[in-house]
């Protein structure tokens, strides 16, 4: 399979910003704020080295895959024949599951 190009959709740059403010308020860092976003954001690059390879979750929505990053978070993705798209990245104990049925926001 061609490398497909990797893009975050809204709602994942809004779990992101989110994500950010979380940690930087927690560690009083935003350097320790922005370095682990800056991580997830390189993760989430890398799902187009192998697309295919995330766990399918069709339970949650039609076509999610879903990946582990660092035991703290999980990236949620849609791959297509033309584009990985990043739909959301949930932190810590949020229940994703949850939030992807549309029972909580």
């Amino acid at each position: 399979m061609k490398r497909l190009p990797v893009f975050l959709l809204e709602s994942a740059i809004a779990d992101l910003d989110q994500i950010a403010a979380y940690i930087a308020e927690a560690s009083q860092s935003v350097h320790t704020a922005l370095e682990f976003v800056e991580r997830i954001e390189a993760r989430c690059a890398r799902i187009a080295d192998a697309p295919l390879g995330g766990a399918a979750r069709e339970d949650l929505q039609p076509g999610i895959r879903m990946v582990p990053f660092e035991g703290r978070a999980i990236i949620l993705y849609r791959a297509t024949s033309e584009r990985v798209e990043v739909v959301n990245v949930f932190y810590g104990g949020r229940d994703y599951e949850a939030v992807m049925r549309g029972e909580m926001r």
